[in-house]
């Protein structure tokens, strides 16, 4: 997929799909009994299909599974692995706190199914993207201890050509939604330590489900909402409320010199418009005065 430049921007650098908290269960049943996870990760892949090879990564940032069952990591790499190979993208798991470390190391990674924190690194033509283990076993809040904290530290020590991508499950940012605060990453101190004027460029996150934004020790964060189910933050305070819709997922593009998360909604929606490949093969044609005047111009009142 080619991006001409029609303005100031260029295309961006690299691309990243951002999917989050899937929480797939065993025989791909039903979650709660409601929410059909299979068909919205599903449909997820079939939006993401729409960018080709475009995608320079697929990063997942935890809650795989719900249950951590080795059926519903198979069935969710069933779907994720060939999408990311037929994109040539790298493929990123990123444990939560509801995948267990065992399963989600020999289910996903191919790896012995030992117990130690699911730290890891991948080089995407430049770009280091991290992904870092904030989950605590047998409990759903998040904590960086000390050891993390060094392995972090020692990751970060050389920058990389084209900076790094924080990827973690309990992303360091504030919620509206009292009860998450209980469930919130400890160690957030610490971790501002290690990333302040280091080369991170962006952290992204998951847990909470729904698509947010702010910073972290002047840097950018990002949450994508869950594939799942969605949190609704308009829910009478102080409810906790997990709806059946609103799924999204998010696009990451980064540039040279800035970087922009946009959210996706999840969904065979009816569309209300649609410029074609062919209306932008017309106005690239065009000079720049000429794409003004027949695509800026409003319509002249009768």
């Amino acid at each position: 997929m080619v991006h001409p430049q029609l303005g100031r921007y260029p295309a961006a650098k690299q691309v990243i799909a951002h999917v989050s908290d899937t929480h797939l269960l065993d025989g791909g049943s039903p979650l709660g009994g409601v929410a059909d996870t299979v068909s919205a990760l599903t449909q997820t892949a079939r939006q993401l299909e729409r960018y080709g090879t475009a995608l320079d990564a697929i990063v997942v940032t935890g809650d795989v599974a719900d249950l951590g069952e080795p059926d519903a990591y198979a069935r969710v790499r069933a779907v994720i692995e060939p999408l990311a190979a037929a994109a040539e993208a790298r493929l990123v798991w990123v444990m939560g706190n509801h995948d267990e470390r065992g399963p989600f190391r020999r289910d996903l990674l191919d790896a012995p199914a030992e117990g130690s924190p699911v730290h890891h690194l991948v080089d995407v033509d430049g770009l280091r993207i991290i992904a870092l283990d904030t989950t605590v076993p047998g409990y759903h809040h998040g904590e960086l201890d000390a050891e993390a904290i060094a392995w972090l530290d020692a990751a970060l020590a050389q920058p990389a050509p084209n900076g790094t991508v924080l990827a973690m499950h309990h992303a360091p940012i504030a919620t509206p939604i009292a009860l998450m605060d209980v469930l919130e990453l400890r160690g957030q101190d610490e971790l501002a330590q290690v990333v302040r004027d280091r080369d991170v460029r962006l952290i992204l996150g998951g847990h909470l489900h729904y698509p947010t934004n702010g910073s972290f020790a002047g840097i950018p964060v990002a949450v994508a909402g869950a594939t799942a189910y969605t949190i609704d933050v308009s829910a009478t305070p102080p409810e906790l409320v997990g709806v059946d819709g609103g799924r999204s997922f998010n696009l990451v593009h980064l540039f040279d010199d800035g970087v922009v998360t946009s959210v996706v909604p999840v969904g065979a929606f009816p569309q209300v418009s649609n410029f074609d490949d062919d209306f932008l093969a017309q106005i690239e044609a065009l000079s720049p005065d000429e794409r003004l005047e027949r695509f800026s111009r409003k319509p002249t009142a009768d």
